[in-house]
């Protein structure tokens, strides 16, 4: 595992989303934890989970349990592992998702965080999303207070745009240290929210990095794609370096900039091993160029 920076820590290039571990179909918790614990043997040390990762119907917090759970059953060293998790969600009973970004909410469900993940100090909250109705400089404000009293010892925002990254950093400083946004092959219409994360040296974390690729052709009999999709390109890349398309992708990622991160989800061991092992697959400039023609371009996402 390649590491990168994170403010003043070192975390390994690929992290793990947990998310599909706590939402509808998730798996047992069995299964759970042995994903959790194949991301720390492959050298997994950030995990990104959220208070609002649970099922329709439910009650905040799962994720955030099973995630402290994991930890706490495994059998090796978790100094080094920065727990990240996010609040300013919610869930609906029918499975739509919420925005709360009033402070007052935001610093009550840090607590809750705080006291589910059972450390002194979140490593990482992040705000899940801004608030169409909240200022954004009030949630913001909520935050700064948070890491004034201790409960966080760093910030991060979600789904943002550039000019809210540079608000964040007038109000938090340094200890802003990440943006999570989505950004894939497919989705690339955060491509200026990466690029000022790489001047202001933030940690650039896409989510769903995935999107896409899966979709990107039909195989044939010969296990050759019969039917080329739009992203072809990482698929015939991936079978020149014994790869999987999914590996390429999270290589071409981590080549757009030495501050991104990306969290794939994985719910089965296998799928967290083979994503981690991305860490470790070099493309040269030509390949690089090839994929980032084919690659969806910025501003095309729905």
């Amino acid at each position: 595992m390649r590491y990168r920076s994170f403010g003043e820590l070192q975390v390994g290039a690929i992290g793990l989303g947990a998310m599909p571990l706590s939402i509808e179909g998730h798996p047992d918790e069995r299964q759970a934890f042995a994903t959790i614990h194949a991301a720390l043997d492959a050298g997994v040390t950030l995990i990104d989970t959220a208070d609002s990762y649970y099922a329709p119907g439910g009650e905040p917090g799962p994720g955030e349990l099973l995630v402290a759970r994991a930890l706490a059953a495994y059998g090796g060293d978790t100094d080094s592992v920065l727990v990240a998790t996010k609040g300013g969600r919610g869930r609906t009973d029918d499975g739509d998702w919420t925005v709360n970004g009033d402070p007052g909410h935001l610093k009550r469900a840090a607590r809750g965080s705080l006291a589910r993940l059972g450390v002194a100090a979140i490593g990482l909250y992040q705000l899940h999303k801004p608030d169409p109705n909240v200022p954004f400089a009030d949630s913001l404000g909520a935050l700064r207070e948070l890491l004034e009293e201790g409960t966080i010892r760093l910030a991060g925002i979600s789904n943002v745009d550039a000019d809210q990254i540079r608000l964040a950093r007038k109000v938090l400083g340094d200890r802003l240290v990440s943006v999570q946004n989505r950004y894939s092959p497919e989705v690339r219409d955060s491509e200026p929210e990466l690029r000022l994360c790489a001047e202001l040296g933030l940690a650039f974390m896409p989510w769903s990095p995935l999107g896409g690729i899966s979709r990107s052709s039909l195989d044939g009999p010969s296990g050759r794609p019969s039917t080329p999709g739009p992203y072809e390109a990482f698929h015939r890349v991936a079978r020149e370096h014994g790869a999987s398309p999914q590996q390429v992708a999270l290589a071409w990622l981590l080549a757009q900039s030495p501050t991104v991160i990306p969290i794939p989800g994985a719910s089965r061991p296998q799928s967290i091993r083979a994503s981690a092992a991305a860490a470790d697959l070099v493309l040269d400039e030509g390949e690089l160029a090839e994929l980032n023609a084919t690659a969806g371009r910025p501003g095309a996402a729905d």
